[in-house]
């Protein structure tokens, strides 16, 4: 499983990325493996609210339909209209085109309580 570097990761297999002032945020290649092929994206508003640990979208693969949890607190300032488009993206390239949205007005502090690549290794086994 591909665990790059330079992003922070959750235990639910998650990661975020720090663009600028933007923190983008997808799923891990562990997580869209484990979902099978995703069929369906349920991105959020654009302009909302998302907490830490919160629910901010749901991915449907043909196996089930799976929560997304934040990484961290934030307004969601863009989402990825291409996995609207075509939610196999995230299959493709979970760390490239097939992130999911961009958070603005996140607290940097919050990504203490995240995991570094190491300790999400250790996590999945790799």
């Amino acid at each position: 499983m591909t665990v790059p570097e330079g992003l922070k990761y959750t235990k639910d297999h998650e990661w975020v990325r720090i663009e600028g002032d933007l923190a983008v945020v997808g799923v891990t290649d562990f997580a869209q493996g484990e979902l099978g092929e995703i069929v369906f994206s349920e991105l959020p508003i654009v302009g909302s609210n998302v907490s830490a640990g919160g629910t901010f979208c749901v991915l449907e693969s043909t196996k089930a339909a799976s929560d997304v949890y934040a990484p961290i607190s934030g307004v969601v300032a863009e989402i990825n209209e291409s996995v609207s488009a075509d939610p196999t993206l995230v299959n493709k390239d979970p760390f490239g085109l097939g992130w999911l949205v961009k958070l603005k007005g996140f607290n940097p502090q919050e990504l203490n309580n995240l995991l570094s690549p190491e300790q999400y290794k250790s996590l999945i086994g790799g």
